[in-house]
């Protein structure tokens, strides 16, 4: 349904009465809607709000007046004058009997305490059912997330519907015929070998606990509720823990601006991190005759054999006093500091500003360097902002999604639900895309690109855009410059000639460019395919040049969005956790930009930008930063030649390290600090749509561990700063002084509201959902228009190492795997390291699926299992990098975009050879877990 459509229906009221009520309606509700907004409880079991009505159960049967049957109130609009009745005693009879006919096939144990039908068998006064209980089925218990206990399905469908319509996986069915028909997981496989991804939807949709959490979870006693927010990628969920006895019982959706109740396999089930019994709950110091070493073999459930416990006291005036030393012996540019993508707002803030006022330069960068950097710098330069300029759910409201780079099922899950959503709705998606992901079966055309050679294909199809008169004329002219740029050299790439190079046909190339150009509304979603290259600011140059040319942007359904990876990436960034610019990306070498801070923070600040991840490793091999304060990162396996980078970490002087467990990092620290996990905080967290949501404490830290933002405070005290931030709200107050982009949202109308989206100026502005509606926030007001040519990757493929290696994310595990791998369900899922190749390949190689496989590049080798992926090109190596016992940035090349500053992860020269000894321990589950790199 379009959206002033909606809008109108929305508006029309329609009179009708109620049980002998004048009531209105809307004209787009249903019976039981109105019903539910006007406070009228009618029984229901296979309606859920958000869902399609079935109407299967008809437990919610109302009588209307004049008509011979019962109707189903989930399935019937009320019309004019309409009298309808949920409480006579016809439909009170029927009611009751659906209930007590469903309630007599359950089983004597019940799977969940708050059972819809027990709910409604209790209201409707139905006791114990006079009928004979049906055959029961043996339970499925294959799953290490979920039970199957089909002896509790009432056959709602509800699981059908959540499976196939919302999260669109298309795993549950509905099988067979009358007595015999049975909910069923692909072709009658057990759910646990059948394809479903976990995400939960069924679980959650489940009214009587037919599909509920492993380990009876829905019948463990719940103490409390606490509405929160998911901590892993950057979609934003919204979500409910479910608490007692200080640990999370379950996690549920809730109706967030992005999810809407829904969930991934992370977000429901990987939780428990949070209480493994390697957290680190008391200070750590290193022992001396331990030297650190990037050669070491770490056992992260025995931090003693290393470190030793300390009070808070003297690890934190070992810490910050070392720090204080090295900047009055050696200067301000020898500390550096990584702060966080996975904390709040507020802990990057001060995490940033501890860095500025305290160590006294901008020697301050996190994660975004390695995931987007490239994509902001483009954006930056093009349209003068780096944040998204429309939410993933316009992909609902868009005719074409070109999606290129990216693969959301994994990355992204429930984005890549309303993209799957929208092409059942009739959008057409473009994915362009080295690996064939599963979106592929969605798409209108899947462009399978050679890798590294998106510029070549994206000219081609602004050459198409050109040459056949496709330009927004008008919008080029009134809102863009540069245009006469971009044309000369879209001259010279024509699909015809880069068919060859990019491995699409010239044809293909032409009708995505005019399906794209053509559309009333086309949006551009990418992701680090298209950023973690050499050429990933011109990769993004060219993707804004697509919305730029075609008019393509400041309205509903169009746009550009890169799709961001961590929890609170875009916070992060937001409020100057990088080296070159203030909160609110106000430059740091910017004189008023400076004034402006320094008024702010009452201290004398640096005016040149900092170094970056990559950079200040390099700095530190050169002697040049001899002390460092690392918040929740793991550069020891995210950076690119980790080698590399643990030589550099173990070469400081001081590095401090605070995080929950012990990590790769963490080995090779000196004071280690532990912190909160984010169950454990109040904070504010920028989601990728631009929403700044309010994430809210579950949980007390375990032992003598302590919150964040309290460990930040003291050690900015320890290296001379005169800090008292009480509370996190402290904290955001002083943000929005810094930051005009969120200066009208306010603490308490976050507690209020839960999410606001930014630019938010004022306290009764409802958020800018949609931006760029008129000018852009350059000096001009004008787009700008930045050509690109053919770079190719910094590594090639050659006799010596012929496979290029593509690195990326797993669905069940999550950047370098500190939390997913200590959850039980997800490391149980996804155990061990794999290398995704082609079956021709492995064959060539004489590699069975499954066998084991070494894979090199100049940098490093390491050993895991093949599995056989038809859906990575011939020639190419897929693995993800989360695994310390094969970490695949031992392999990755450390080279630089010149722009963003982003190392080359997708793409470099590899070599695969059969065999080899991979390592025999592996999770951080395991009873005695030894990591060997």
């Amino acid at each position: 349904m379009n959206a002033p459509l909606t809008q109108a229906l929305e508006q029309e009221r329609i009179a009708f009465r109620l049980n002998g009520e004048e009531v209105d309606a809307f004209a787009h509700e249903t019976i039981i809607q109105a019903a539910d907004r006007l406070g009228v409880a009618i029984p229901r079991l296979c309606y859920k709000p958000g869902m399609r009505p079935d109407g299967n159960c008809r437990a919610c049967m109302v009588e209307i007046k004049g008509e011979r049957v019962l109707a189903p109130s989930c399935c019937r609009r009320p019309t004019a004058g309409m009298e309808v009745s949920s409480a006579s005693a016809r439909a009170l009879h029927a009611q009751k009997m659906i209930v007590e006919l469903l309630a007599g096939d359950m089983p004597a144990k019940a799977y969940r305490k708050d059972s819809e039908l027990a709910f409604w068998q209790r209201t409707l006064g139905v006791d114990k059912p006079r009928f004979e209980s049906r055959a029961q089925p043996a339970a499925d218990l294959s799953h290490p997330a979920m039970a199957v206990n089909l002896d509790a399905c009432i056959q709602c469908t509800r699981c059908v519907r959540a499976c196939r319509e919302e999260q669109v996986n298309d795993v549950i069915g509905y099988a067979f015929r009358g007595a015999h028909s049975e909910i069923v997981f692909d072709l009658g496989d057990p759910m646990g070998e059948s394809t479903c991804v976990a995400c939960g939807e069924c679980v959650q949709a489940c009214p009587t606990g037919a599909l509920a959490p492993a380990h009876d979870a829905y019948l463990a006693p719940v103490e409390r509720k606490v509405p929160s927010v998911c901590p892993y990628c950057g979609v934003g969920c919204q979500l409910t823990y479910h608490v007692a006895d200080n640990r999370i019982v379950r996690v549920e959706g809730r109706d967030g601006p992005a999810n809407h109740d829904r969930l991934c396999v992370k977000g429901r089930f990987g939780f428990d991190y949070a209480h493994h019994p390697q957290r680190l709950t008391k200070p750590l110091i290193r022992k001396s005759g331990f030297p650190k070493s990037a050669d070491f073999v770490m056992d992260p459930a025995n931090p003693l054999a290393v470190f030793r416990e300390a009070s808070w006291e003297e690890a934190l005036d070992l810490a910050g006093g070392t720090l204080k030393k090295i900047r009055e012996q050696r200067g301000a540019h020898a500390l550096a500091g990584f702060g966080s993508a996975k904390g709040s707002n507020e802990e990057a803030y001060l995490f940033q500003k501890l860095v500025r006022t305290g160590f006294g330069s901008n020697n301050v960068d996190h994660c975004t360097r390695l995931c987007h950097a490239s994509s902001v710098a483009a954006l930056l330069e093009g349209i003068g902002s780096g944040a998204v300029s429309n939410p993933v759910m316009d992909v609902l409201q868009a005719e074409v999604v070109l999606l290129i780079g990216a693969n959301p099922v994994v990355n992204h899950p429930v984005a890549a639900t309303w993209m799957k959503n929208a092409v059942k709705r009739g959008t057409k998606l473009i994915l362009a895309e080295p690996r064939r992901s599963e979106l592929a079966r969605h798409a209108a055309h899947f462009l399978q690109l050679k890798p590294d050679t998106d510029v070549a294909l994206l000219n081609a199809m602004l050459h198409t855009i050109i040459e056949e008169g496709l330009v927004d004329d008008a919008f080029v002219k009134d809102r863009t410059s540069g245009f006469e740029e971009i044309r000369k050299n879209a001259e010279g790439y024509s699909p015809e000639a880069m068919a060859a190079v990019c491995g699409i046909p010239a044809t293909t190339i032409r009708t995505v460019a005019r399906l794209y150009a053509k559309s009333r509304a086309s949006m551009i979603l990418w992701g680090m395919g298209i950023s973690q290259h050499i050429h990933g600011t011109d990769n993004a140059r060219c993707l804004i040049a697509l919305a730029l040319i075609t008019g393509q942007v400041g309205r509903p359904g169009t746009g550009l969005h890169p799709l961001r990876g961590q929890n609170n990436v875009q916070g992060a960034s937001d409020v100057g956790l990088i080296p070159m610019m203030y909160p609110d990306y106000q430059r740091v070498d910017g004189a008023d930009a400076k004034s402006r801070f320094e008024s702010l923070w009452k201290k004398t600040l640096d005016p040149k930008p900092g170094l970056t991840v990559v950079e200040i490793m390099n700095a530190v091999h050169a002697g040049q930063i001899r002390g460092m304060y690392i918040m929740g990162e793991n550069p020891a396996m995210s950076d690119p030649d980790v080698r590399h980078a643990r030589e550099a970490l173990a070469e400081l002087e001081m590095l401090v390290v605070q995080d929950i467990f012990l990590t790769e990092t963490g080995y090779l620290a000196d004071v280690i600090l532990p912190a909160s996990a984010f169950p454990e905080k109040t904070g504010t967290f920028t989601n990728t749509d631009r929403s700044v949501q309010l994430g809210r404490q579950a949980l007390d830290p375990p032992g003598d561990a302590r919150q964040d933002l309290w460990i930040i405070v003291e050690m900015a005290k320890r290296v001379g700063l005169d800090w008292n931030y009480a509370h996190p709200r402290d904290v955001f107050a002083e943000m929005r002084q810094a930051m005009p982009s969120i200066a009208g949202i306010s603490w308490e109308r976050l507690e209020r509201e839960h999410a606001v989206t930014y630019p938010c100026e004022g306290d009764d502005d409802p958020g800018q959902r949609v931006v760029f509606t008129e000018q852009f926030p350059t000096a001009s007001g004008k787009g700008r228009f930045v050509s690109a040519s053919i770079i190719p990757a910094a590594e090639r493929p050659d006799d010596a190492y012929p496979f290029v290696l593509i690195t990326g994310r797993q669905l069940e595990t999550w950047h370098t795997g500190r939390m997913t791998r200590r959850s039980e369900v997800l490391d149980a899922i996804e155990p061990d390291p794999v290398a995704s190749m082609h079956s021709e390949d492995l064959r060539a190689l004489g590699v069975p699926a499954g066998g084991t496989i070494t894979v090199s590049s100049r940098r490093g080798g390491i050993t895991l299992s093949a599995r056989v992926d038809d859906g990575t090109p011939r020639g190419a190596v897929f693995i993800p990098f989360c695994f310390y016992e094969a970490a695949a940035n031992l392999l990755t090349n450390p080279v630089l975009d010149p722009f963003g500053k982003i190392p080359e992860f997708k793409y470099c020269a590899v070599r695969v050879a059969a065999g080899g000894s991979a390592a025999k321990t592996r999770g951080y589950n395991a009873d005695a877990a030894v990591a060997a790199d």
